[in-house]
């Protein structure tokens, strides 16, 4: 049975803590509060425009944007139930047969032989554009919507706007490593599996019986693990969406 660390120990988003379990890394709990961190990450031209969102007079409330209602309501859950769907489906981490490679592998060429990691990272990387983008767009028409509002929540909608300029490019340099490390998850399991299955066939040949470990299992386990992550970094990516959801709520 392939096995992993069991880290729990490690506070925060789910994202971080299967990610710390999985390459069984000790993160030290930050020291620095939230306000520091942000500061660490925006540059001085973030800061100004910031600085003048929040300390300027009320943006004017903008006009022709649709009322908030159900609908929109129904258009983001709807879209989050898509993305959820494309990660959790049967073939969401599946890579797809090749040419020539649909027939079982032989004991000659073991199917652990063909694995590519490749194959998952650009799974994962396609993964993400698409929640780049739909999250993306669903996030400017809710702070359409929101600047309609009130000049309040006009306010609160260019305050978005600001922030998801000023961190968008830091957000997706951060996750775009969530792949390389799921490559050291991936090589640490198949080397498990491999280990595992070779000891249950020598177990096997001495007692003279078939070995009882299935090959792939580990190959299972991580699909399972990427499946989980990429769901993980749907919640983050989705936050700011909720937010505005919150938001147009209470206006």
């Amino acid at each position: 049975m392939v096995q992993v660390s069991q880290r729990t120990s490690l506070s925060g988003p789910t994202l971080i803590r299967l990610l710390a379990r999985m390459t069984d890394v000790d993160v030290p709990a930050s020291r620095q509060s939230l306000s520091d961190r942000l500061s660490q990450w925006l540059g001085w031209a973030d800061a100004i425009a910031l600085s003048a969102v929040l300390n300027g007079d009320a943006p004017a409330v903008a006009s022709g944007a649709r009322a908030f209602g159900s609908a929109e309501e129904l258009a983001c859950a709807r879209a989050r139930t898509a993305l959820a769907n494309a990660i959790a489906g049967d073939g969401a981490s599946a890579p797809a047969k090749r040419r020539g490679q649909a027939q079982a592998p032989t004991q000659a060429q073991p199917m652990d032989a063909a694995v590519d990691y490749a194959t998952y990272r650009q799974r994962y990387l396609s993964m993400q554009q698409a929640m780049e983008l739909d999250i993306g767009s669903l996030r400017g028409r809710l702070r359409a919507m929101l600047a309609a509002r009130t000049p309040a929540m006009s306010r609160l909608a260019a305050v978005d706007a600001v922030m998801e300029g000023a961190l968008g490019a830091r957000e997706r340099n951060l996750l775009a490593g969530v792949p390389a490390l799921l490559e050291g998850h991936f090589a640490r399991l198949r080397q498990a599996g491999q280990a595992t299955l070779a000891d249950a066939q020598v177990s096997g040949k001495s007692a003279g019986e078939s070995a009882a470990v299935t090959p792939g299992a580990w190959l299972d386990v991580f699909r399972k693990d990427m499946r989980s992550v990429l769901l993980a970094e749907l919640d983050i990516r989705f936050q700011p969406v909720e937010g505005l959801l919150a938001a147009l709520r209470s206006s």
